[in-house]
């Protein structure tokens, strides 16, 4: 691959990333407003609003963060037992 391929396919991974980090910014946007903002009567965002969204944003990253741990996790084992499978049947060597 030249170069220019090369930079090509980062700067398309880039925008996926890009994409895919708005997508679950947009999701927990509209989650958490739906889920923490009732009263349309004051301009102002009440504290009881602005605790909700705040705990609503937290407990999302949290959620999202333990489920990235557990996905490489699982990658890992899936990674090792593959290794294993391949050396047992003499696909790779000792």
């Amino acid at each position: 691959m030249s170069t220019l391929e090369e930079s090509s396919l980062t700067e398309s991974e880039q925008i996926q990333q890009l994409k895919d980090f708005l997508k679950s910014y947009n999701k927990l946007s509209e989650r958490c407003f739906l889920d923490c903002v009732h009263d349309f009567t004051v301009r102002q965002v009440r504290d009881k609003e602005d605790k909700c969204a705040l705990n609503c944003m937290e407990k999302y990253m949290k959620m999202n963060q333990r489920i990235s741990q557990r996905f490489q996790e699982f990658q890992i084992v899936s990674n090792e037992n593959a290794l294993a499978a391949a050396k047992k049947t003499g696909q790779l060597p000792s």
